[in-house]
């Protein structure tokens, strides 16, 4: 259940992309739906991992054996620095294919409400 929960919230997403690059040509519409769909699926997985680290620390505690035991970053702070590296890279190749001749453009307008969400 909790996958559909997320499929709906990454379909939510990918909605909100392909209307804010609906004015590209459908060529290129095509060819960046897959960006789109990872750019939605980032987003949500980074979402859900921020609860995650709100909820449980930054840090987790290990032990390796019986006397070997300590601190370090949680998996899910390591997961989520990858990724939003990789997010906000993905994200300005999408943004540098928006037209730059209408700096007040409704694609860019939507795109930094979709980005200050």
């Amino acid at each position: 259940m909790a996958n559909k929960a997320k499929d709906k919230r990454i379909n939510e997403i990918i909605n909100q992309l392909v209307s804010i690059f609906s004015v590209l040509s459908q060529d290129t519409q095509k060819t960046i739906l897959p960006m789109i769909e990872k750019a939605a699926f980032m987003s949500i997985t980074l979402d859900d991992l921020q609860n995650d680290i709100n909820k449980n620390g930054v840090t987790e505690t290990y032990q390796n054996g019986a006397n070997q035991f300590g601190v370090k970053k949680s998996a899910s702070i390591e997961v989520y620095n990858t990724m939003i590296k990789n997010y906000t890279s993905l994200m300005k190749q999408l943004t540098d294919l928006l037209p730059k001749d209408e700096p007040q453009s409704k694609a860019g307008d939507a795109l930094k409400a979709f980005i200050n969400e």
